[in-house]
This record gives structure tokens, C-alpha cells and sequence, in this order.
């Protein structure tokens, strides 16, 4: 990294303690906070306790879970901004919002300065703090798109982090912000995306595969469609006129077809539940276009609309073809019948 201006990476046997301070100081619900306890693949307790061979010693430093209180919980976070833990990893949940935006106030903050007893925004400890970390992940769509708080007209100006830090920006590890989207974020992406960042820190895995959007590619590279229990109804165009039905939901809103993301796949704990696999329709939630793209939420997106005009002929045919197939095998053959002569 020479001419860079940021210190060199140390060798992996000399990584010994990651510290990962996550910041719920965003516009947001700290609902990725409360998703991210009910990961099992792997767990945050098989993090922090150390049972996942190779990786170091890691302190989690989260202001929902941390058994300190007040300066003595920011003190971590003051330890970061003066080069004192090494290496560190940011989690940013919610949305960044704009303080240039208005005459006096601000939006939001995060501990009191020690010097003059006012706030410390939001948007001065990611500037403290952001680029002395090792890497920086966005969890949950606020923090990496805007999310909800990032509505056209919303006062604050809200935006993703990698809007506030801008394109080029890059970490220690030479890695642009790791978004993570969902509302919330699935507890198993956002858990599996931070041992991947552990393991690469410590020198064990090569860098971590991103998307455009800075997604991690094994799980964001999939469609809703292409993982859900539904699909098979989709295909011969028979489609739920209610929400109480096992049918394809592209009629009621659902936006499945055209959504990255692998809930419908991979469920939402222990494989179990997520959006369409319970009846939900797919509001794209994962999209950085989320939520105004995809309003109102009750209403057939084109993607359905085209679904149910194209797929009808095709479908009834299919749907003829599978019967018949289905008339031929579901049968015993007649040599195992000795009834039949």
C-alpha cells in the first residue's frame, strides 16, 4: 500500500484481536441489531466465543449488547479514533443523514464530546473513525442506500454511507463499503458476510467477492424468483387471486421476479420462514431503489403484470403436459402387480 498514505497490513500470525464497533447511531429502527442475534450460520455467540477455527480473539462493541454503559462504553470508540485498536471493523446501521442541510440543530448523534458538552453527529464519528478501519460494512438497506429514511421529501437528506463517503472511497483492506442490504438484514448475510471479513483480515481467504453495488456475491447474486417455493405455479401461470393461497404471488405485488436477494432460498432462521415462503408478497426490500421503486406495495408490478399476460398460453400447456407425465408415472409398473394379467 505504499504511497497511499495508510499503514501496511501486518502478518496474519500477528492479528491476535479484532474489535468490531457497531454503530447504531444512524436514521434507523436498530432492527439489524436485533435480526442479527437470531443468525445460526454461524451464530454471533460462535464469534465472540471462539469456536470457528482460525479466526482471532473478537470483541463486539454494540451499544444494545454491550454490558458497559455510558463513557465507559465510548470509550472503545475513542480508543479507534486515536489508532489505539488494531485492527478494527466499523458496522454502520441506518441511514447517514445530511447535517449540512439546514441552520442549526442536528439529526442525529452519538455521545458528547468531553471538551464542549454538545453531541458528537453521527457524521463526524464515521469521519473519525472510517478510515483507520480495516473494513466497513453497511448493515440493512438504511445504511446502504437510504432505506426508508431516504424517501422523496424526507427532511434530513438521508443516504447510504458509501453516498456520504463517495465511489472511490476504500478501507485498509483496499475494499470498498460491504453492503449488506435488508429490511432488516437477514440475520445469516450479515453474520456470514463478517466471518468473511475475519477470515480475510486474519490472511486466511483472499478478498471478499463484491457485486457493483458492493454486495457480496454468493449472496446477493440470485433472484427471490429463482429460490422460491412458488415458482412452480409462476411457470404455468397459475396464480393466487388471494393472499390466502400456495400459488404464485406476482398478481398480489410481489416483486420476487426482479429482486436480488436469497431469502426465499435460504429462509430466514435455520432455513425456516422468509417473506413469500410465509404468504408475504416481495416489496424489494434489498434494492437500492427501496422503498420509493417499488410503491405502493399492494399494487401488480410490471414484472407480474407481464407475467400474466405472456405466461397464460404457455402455462395452460405446460400445465396440459405435466398432467399427462404425471398420468404415466404415478402409476406401479404391471409385472409388480400379480393381480394384473
Amino acid at each position: 500500500m505504499a504511497g497511499t498514505g495508510l499503514p501496511s497490513f501486518r502478518k496474519a500470525s500477528a492479528v491476535d484481536e479484532v474489535h468490531i464497533l457497531w454503530m447504531t447511531a444512524g436514521l434507523s429502527c436498530d432492527g439489524d441489531s436485533v435480526s442479527m442475534t437470531a443468525a445460526t450460520q454461524p451464530s454471533i455467540e460462535d464469534v465472540l466465543l471462539g469456536t470457528i477455527p482460525g479466526l482471532p480473539k473478537v470483541h463486539l462493541h454494540n451499544p444494545f449488547l454491550a454490558y458497559e454503559v455510558g463513557e465507559e462504553f465510548m470509550e472503545w470508540f475513542y480508543k479507534a479514533e486515536r489508532g489505539e485498536l488494531d485492527p478494527f471493523v466499523v458496522v454502520f446501521e441506518g441511514s447517514v443523514p445530511n447535517e449540512n442541510n439546514k441552520e442549526e440543530g442536528y439529526w442525529a448523534a452519538f455521545g458528547t464530546d468531553r471538551k464542549t458538552g454538545q453531541p458528537i453527529t453521527t457524521c463526524e464519528w464515521i469521519d473519525r473513525l472510517v478510515h483507520h478501519a480495516w473494513a466497513v460494512v453497511a448493515a440493512g438497506t438504511c445504511a446502504c442506500f437510504g432505506g426508508m429514511h431516504a424517501m422523496l421529501g424526507n427532511p434530513t437528506g438521508a443516504m447510504g454511507l458509501n453516498d456520504y463517503l463517495g465511489k472511490g472511497w476504500r478501507s485498509r483492506c483496499e475494499l470498498p463499503v460491504i453492503n449488506v442490504p435488508g429490511c432488516p438484514v437477514k440475520p445469516d448475510n450479515i453474520m456470514e458476510t463478517l466471518l468473511a471479513v475475519l477470515f480475510h483480515i486474519a490472511g486466511l481467504t483472499e478478498t471478499i467477492s463484491l457485486d457493483s453495488l458492493g454486495r457480496p456475491t454468493w449472496l446477493f447474486s440470485m433472484m427471490a424468483r429463482e429460490g422460491c417455493s412458488r415458482t412452480g405455479f409462476n411457470e404455468h401461470a397459475d396464480f393466487a387471486t388471494s393472499f390466502n393461497s400456495r400459488k404464485c404471488l406476482a398478481k398480489q405485488g410481489c416483486w420476487g421476479s426482479v429482486v436480488n436477494c436469497n431469502v426465499s432460498k435460504r429462509g430466514w432462521m435455520g432455513g425456516i420462514g422468509g417473506c413469500p415462503s410465509v404468504g408475504g408478497i416481495c416489496i424489494g426490500c434489498t434494492m437500492p431503489g427501496f422503498p420509493d421503486r417499488f410503491m405502493p406495495f399492494m399494487e401488480t408490478p410490471m414484472g407480474g403484470k407481464l407475467v400474466s399476460e405472456l405466461l397464460p398460453p404457455q402455462g395452460l400447456r405446460l400445465r396440459a403436459v405435466r398432467m399427462i407425465a404425471n398420468a404415466e408415472v404415478n402409476v406401479e409398473p404391471t409385472w409388480r402387480r400379480p393381480d394384473i394379467t
